[in-house]
């Protein structure tokens, strides 16, 4: 007997619902077995979660604070899974969008009209995160360099070159030690959603999903980032410029991450300092496999790990257990998802061995 996975001709409409809901159940079973090992109660444990991130409209709005940043690189980690090209460098994206939005707050105040400085701030942390995108990009077109290894390692360099920014050379001197670079002026400031830390990069997040949904699924771009994604060799067929789509494509998943990056340092802290890096770039990851690599459901699925992490802190205040219960949850919800996406996309054939017929004997071997 032999099993034989092969890729399915076509994919239902049913599957792809079903598949990340029946997913997400096994995760939240292994999450429950591991709380019980824990000795505690899994239903008391989700509800907490649940109540702490969504049962007031502060606490909503604080999973949005979460959500927002998982929204923008779940989006741009999609864009390059979409076409098999495995960009695990969202999270220096978002740093180095950071970086940059935080030298054009501080270095073009005093240059530009007020009006023109936060558009500037955003700009400068999206052309950041393509550049930074765009070096495995062109290693992998180039030289055949794994894009896998590339991305993760420049994530490294992103995030240490920040810290020595805001440890050294861009530290505040009246910041009293702490590390960190000056206030923003006001005008770099992203507006945030009336009296909530929520701010307008929840709808950068929603106007840029829709528009990527429609790019992806209505544009001859989006038609060859799928085939390309799906057979390579039928895209050069084709006639499709890989290497055009593959620099392309990577420039717009990084710069949705240095949106992230941007939105953050300018809607958030409002200065550059600790705790930009927290691992969104990799939870974007989790985020884009769940929600299938389609844009608009890469928003809930972002609201819904927010609503985990800010539910891990609840639980930590709440019933004593520790804050990373959050983080390990969504860990256990990648396995699962990973396993529903191979299903998914292929399919387990069992090839049986032929049963030989019995020889006949003649009557003279008789």
């Amino acid at each position: 007997m032999q099993f034989i996975f092969e890729k399915r001709q076509s994919v239902s409409r049913q599957a792809i619902i079903l598949v990340p809901i029946i997913s997400f159940l096994v995760s939240l079973l292994l999450g429950a077995i591991l709380l019980a090992v824990s000795g505690a109660n899994p239903l008391l444990t989700y509800a907490a979660m649940g109540k702490g991130a969504f049962g007031s409209w502060r606490n909503i709005s604080e999973t949005l604070v979460k959500a927002i940043p998982l929204m923008l690189t779940g989006l741009g980690v999609s864009i390059a899974f979409r076409m098999r090209f495995w960009n695990i460098g969202a999270e220096g994206q978002l740093t180095l969008g950071g970086v940059a939005a935080a030298w054009a707050a501080l270095s073009l105040a005093d240059v530009l009209p007020a009006w023109m400085l936060l558009p500037t701030v955003i700009l400068f942390g999206m052309l950041a995160g393509a550049l930074w995108a765009g070096v495995p990009a062109a290693l992998k077109v180039l030289m055949g360099v794994d894009e896998t290894l590339t991305t993760l390692m420049l994530n490294y360099v992103a995030i240490l070159f920040s810290k020595h920014l805001y440890y050294g050379p861009w530290r505040d001197p009246e910041g009293f030690g702490f590390p960190g670079t000056a206030p923003f002026p006001e005008a770099a400031w992203l507006p945030r959603l009336g009296h909530t830390r929520a701010h307008w990069g929840l709808l950068f997040a929603v106007v840029l999903a829709i528009v990527l949904w429609l790019v992806l699924n209505r544009t001859r771009w989006g038609f060859e980032l799928r085939i390309i994604g799906e057979n390579k060799r039928a895209a050069r067929y084709l006639g499709i410029n890989i290497a055009r789509n593959v620099i392309l494509a990577l420039a717009v998943s990084g710069a949705l991450s240095g949106l992230a990056g941007a939105c953050e340092v300018a809607g958030i802290s409002r200065r550059l300092q600790q705790g930009l890096s927290i691992g969104y770039g990799y939870t974007a990851i989790i985020v884009a496999w769940m929600a299938q690599l389609n844009p608009l459901a890469v928003l809930l699925v972002a609201i819904l790990m927010g609503g985990l992490l800010v539910g891990g802190d609840q639980v930590q205040m709440m019933m004593g257990l520790p804050a990373a219960v959050g983080l390990v949850l969504q860990g256990m919800i990648l396995f699962p998802m990973l396993a529903g996406s191979l299903f998914t996309e292929y399919r387990l054939r069992i090839i049986r061995p032929e049963k030989t017929p019995p020889a006949l004997v003649t009557t003279e071997e008789a």
